[in-house]
């Protein structure tokens, strides 16, 4: 009786809620034009600050009303959602407004294609801005045939997900099954925010629906792309060193089983981590266990770990299937993913966790891959940067998104993938040389470096703070000012924050020897002068003009900046 109660309170409550949006025609969006703008928990200088928005995100706004400005501010401030049904306030100076209008009718071709297609016109902004901008890309509508509000209390039943935030809208309170300290039974609004596709309609969360079967017309590229994923890894850095590519064997597994190794890769950067942690599984030293390996994590559940470990359970399971070599660890794992998901209708990121068009009736809404809210949208992340840096990313992709029946026109939860809830809200207890190799990047006393050309400010403070928590890192340029956008050059500083102190490092950028992280004619003209004796590259600048790392600047280096800048050669 206690059970009904509860899932008639639930899908009221959801009624309810999703009902609030019809009141509005439009959707209102606000990009954040300011660097280091502060979202508050009020609308005034004189509240808290929940978070600092990077220049350049969108959000949605929970309307076009400004908020009386209470202290700063004199245009007043906007009320927007940033997590799930979270919100806060910016201040209105700092924010473009558009209107993205849900009209019924199509007008454009691509809305009639969409409509077409079989996506109501929700969904016609967000596939439209990335059709114009990918025009080989392809969306296929998914009809579940499901009832949305229906569909969300099915995926919201307790121990079903999990997420690290701890903002209260996100956790379910009633929920008696907690999963550690750290991880909270999921509302069902923050359900309802990862599970609605139109709030991931954007370039880089939209691969959470990527087609995952192995596209011959990128067999040339996967073996560098998968390995591009998981090389700041210590799992691949062990096998690396020890002779062997790991994106080169998933590569040949992903082939023959007809999987996207580019998806292999993810899956496995996802379960083990950058860091080694679970050295025990991809070592294939254990005693007992010698050349075997499990590189998903298969077998290590909550009781089996509680009871023997996880090495213990991660490698029994691992020799019970006979994962003996590299090749046959990786084949078997993705061999599972691949029959007992991919071939049974969950054939995306998104369906492996909400399994909404099971090929088996008895698996609807069960047979979850992850229990991680946010996994779909973090692995997405992952997939559209490695194949944009792969130079893929205009590549002929196919996408199959899920469509529900009685889908509202305004989709209530939406920050367009600008949320990251899973970001650590805790600066790391782990000290800064640690936190910054886990990263992928090298530690030296004063130093930070590993750092390829043309890494933008957001990317190396991201990577940092995936380790160290939220708002840890802070980068400035060579003059000591803040940023927080552009590139990272040579020069540049990166101060690191733990739980007990900091340190500011100058960050080194092979082959940059301006300081403007590019490598391009100046760096090659400054080294050139060098050799000749007529410039001179002092400290930091001078180590990034040794991009042979034999301890001098000398004619390899000129020539392999040289080839760098004419695109034939990757200065490492």
């Amino acid at each position: 009786m206690h059970h009904k109660w509860l899932n008639l309170f639930f899908l009221t409550l959801f009624s309810f809620i999703l009902n609030l949006s019809i009141c509005y025609a439009d959707t209102y969006r606000g990009k954040i034009t300011g660097t280091g703008v502060n979202l508050r928990s009020g609308p005034g200088t004189n509240y808290s600050s929940i978070k600092t928005l990077s220049k350049n995100s969108e959000y949605t706004l929970v309307s076009n009303k400004l908020y009386p400005s209470e202290k700063s501010c004199s245009k007043g401030w906007y009320q927007m959602y940033y997590e799930a049904s979270a919100t806060g306030y910016v201040c209105a100076d700092y924010v473009s407004v558009s209107t993205l209008v849900f009209n019924e009718n199509a007008t454009t071709n691509c809305e009639q294609n969409m409509q077409a297609a079989g996506f109501p016109s929700s969904y016609w902004p967000g596939l439209c801005k990335m059709q114009q901008d990918h025009p080989s890309w392809q969306f296929k509508a998914i009809a579940t045939g499901l009832d949305w509000v229906t569909a969300v209390n099915k995926e919201s039943a307790c121990g079903e997900s999990y997420v690290a935030s701890s903002d209260p809208a996100n956790i379910d309170t009633s929920c008696k099954n907690p999963y550690s300290k750290t991880w909270y039974p999921a509302s069902a609004s923050a359900v309802a925010y990862y599970m609605d596709p139109r709030n991931w309609l954007t370039d880089n969360a939209v691969f959470q629906f990527e087609y995952l079967k192995y596209d011959n017309g990128l067999a040339s590229s996967y073996a560098s792309a998968a390995s591009d994923l998981i090389d700041h890894s210590e799992f691949y850095k062990y096998h690396y060193a020890k002779g062997t590519n790991l994106g080169d064997v998933m590569n040949d597994v992903g082939k023959e089983l007809d999987v996207s190794p580019v998806h292999i890769a993810s899956r496995v950067l996802q379960e083990l981590g950058a860091k080694n942690t679970l050295y025990n599984l991809y070592s294939g030293v254990y005693p007992g266990y010698e050349g075997y390996y499990n590189f998903y994590n298969f077998g290590v559940s909550d009781s089996c770990a509680t009871s023997n470990g996880t090495t213990v359970c991660g490698l029994t399971y691992a020799k019970n299937n006979g994962w003996y070599g590299l090749y046959e660890a990786i084949k078997g794992g993705a061999d599972q993913i691949s029959r007992n998901y991919i071939a049974k209708g969950q054939y995306t990121i998104y369906l492996q966790k909400f399994n909404v068009v099971p090929t088996e009736s008895n698996k609807l809404y069960g047979h979850q891959y992850m229990t991680n809210l946010s996994s779909p949208s973090e692995e997405a992340k992952s997939s559209y940067k490695t194949y944009n840096n792969a130079g893929l990313i205009n590549s002929p992709f196919v996408f199959y998104i899920p469509v529900y029946n009685n889908m509202n026109n305004t989709n209530y939860y939406s920050s367009n993938g600008a949320v990251d809830s899973n970001d650590l809200t805790d600066p790391s207890k782990l000290a800064i040389s640690t936190i910054v190799t886990s990263s992928g990047y090298t530690y030296q006393s004063g130093k930070i470096s590993g750092i390829s050309a043309n890494t933008s400010i957001s990317q190396i403070k991201s990577t940092i703070e995936s380790i160290s928590g939220s708002n840890t890192v802070v980068v400035k340029n060579n003059k000591g000012n803040l940023v927080v956008d552009g590139n990272i050059g040579t020069g540049y500083t990166v101060t690191v924050n733990n739980s007990t102190t900091n340190e500011t490092l100058t960050a080194i950028v092979k082959g940059d020897t301006s300081g403007d992280g590019e490598v391009n004619a100046l760096d090659l003209l400054q080294v050139q002068k060098k050799l000749l004796g007529t410039y001179t590259l002092n400290d930091v600048y001078d180590t990034a003009g040794d991009t042979s790392g034999d301890g001098e600047v000398n004619a390899l280096d000129l020539l392999q900046i040289q080839k760098k800048i004419l695109g034939t050669y990757e200065i490492k």
